[in-house]
């Protein structure tokens, strides 16, 4: 053994880190190759008059899956399509930065899904409800809005799935989060928690941990996850369930972890904007449809995707805000809505259903 352990140890790092700091000189150059090609594109489309959308989930989608395809490892997936998506919406950001609506205020874990989505270079624009989230949108005075669909503990989002009813704009996109739910408070023991709050889907979410843990303490449903944050930050014996980013956001302690009952629970969330996305190979096509009010309507409604081989990978039923004890039904099917096998299918669908409605095409999402 040497003599002098350290300096060998030196020795040995110094030009590891020499080729550290030759490969990030790399990285740097070539980003910012790749920031003046985003630029390029952006010339080339106002040169030809292309006032389209700047943002294209479906380039985006191909993107990624191409780079998880080409990843040798040993970094996995999931953090190749993170640093990628920055590097897209940092570049995306130099043509003209992206503004997208979610429910807030900031913390929220829709935030969090826009966030995931769209990149850090986006500008978050939290709002009260869901409804004012798609106004935004609807107004123009945001580009996106990001608004939960479904959980896989506790089901559909019902306000939003009522919204899309209504609204003009189109699914483009889809993101899927992981979520942990937490309690928060300036409380120093359970004993001395006095009230819950937090959004309903979330409390049901933690139903068996709140009833182990503070049997009969009172459960107030919220709007949000981090407005729940902000008003037990400003009530004695007052706590909240929320994400780790409210509780940074506000200052509220975290007092447990992870309290949620499903430990797989995830919710998936909509991108909706004034347009939806091209073919990637890899889609989904979101609709709504009701069917006559007639026994077997709903088979005979449906046979035209069977008879033409389309997957149907959602039905979910919903009352009918127009007629007492009818129903829609928000259908995703697999593929896109400009393939021949789906369009076929849907102009069939359409003769057959008493309402149609094609909510988007738009790209399954990529973790």
């Amino acid at each position: 053994m040497s003599e002098h352990p350290q300096n060998d140890l030196q020795s040995a790092l110094s030009g590891v880190r020499a080729d550290i700091d030759r490969i990030d000189g790399d990285i740097l150059r070539l980003l910012n190759e790749r920031a003046r090609c985003a630029q390029k594109v952006g010339e080339i489309k106002a040169e030809f008059g292309d006032a389209g959308f700047i943002y294209r989930p479906e380039r985006e989608a191909q993107v990624l899956r191409r780079l998880q395809e080409l990843n040798p490892g040993p970094l996995p997936n999931e953090n190749i399509t993170f640093f990628f998506r920055e590097v897209m919406s940092a570049c995306l950001s130099l043509e003209q930065p992206l503004s997208i609506a979610c429910l807030g205020p900031l913390g929220s874990f829709t935030c969090a899904a826009a966030t995931k989505h769209f990149g850090h270079a986006a500008r978050l624009l939290p709002q009260a409800s869901i409804d004012d989230a798609f106004r935004e949108v609807e107004s123009g005075r945001a580009h996106y809005v990001v608004a939960p669909i479904e959980n896989s503990t506790e089901g559909a989002v019902g306000r939003s799935m009522d919204i899309l009813l209504g609204t003009p704009l189109k699914i483009c996109g889809e993101v899927v989060l992981r979520i942990h739910q937490n309690l928060m408070t300036r409380a120093a023991t359970l004993g001395e928690i006095t009230k819950v709050y937090s959004h309903a889907q979330s409390l049901a979410q933690c139903h068996e941990w709140l009833n182990r843990n503070l049997p009969g303490v009172p459960r107030v449903s919220v709007a949000s996850n981090s407005l729940a944050a902000q008003m037990a930050a400003g009530e004695p014996g007052a706590a909240a369930i929320a994400g780790r980013a409210a509780s940074e956001q506000t200052g509220l302690p975290m007092f447990a972890e992870n309290i949620e009952d499903e430990p797989n629970n995830t919710t998936r969330f909509l991108i909706l904007g004034k347009h939806d996305a091209g073919v990637t190979g890899r889609d989904k096509t979101s609709l709504i449809m009701s069917a006559p009010n007639r026994t077997g309507a709903l088979h005979e409604l449906l046979q035209p995707l069977a008879v033409a081989g389309v997957s149907m990978c959602r039905l979910e039923s919903r009352p009918a805000k127009n007629a007492l004890w009818e129903y829609v039904f928000y259908v995703d099917i697999e593929g896109h809505r400009s393939e021949a096998p789906i369009a076929a299918a849907l102009d069939r669908l359409a003769a057959n259903a008493a309402y149609l409605k094609i909510l988007g095409s738009y790209p399954v999402a990529v973790y």
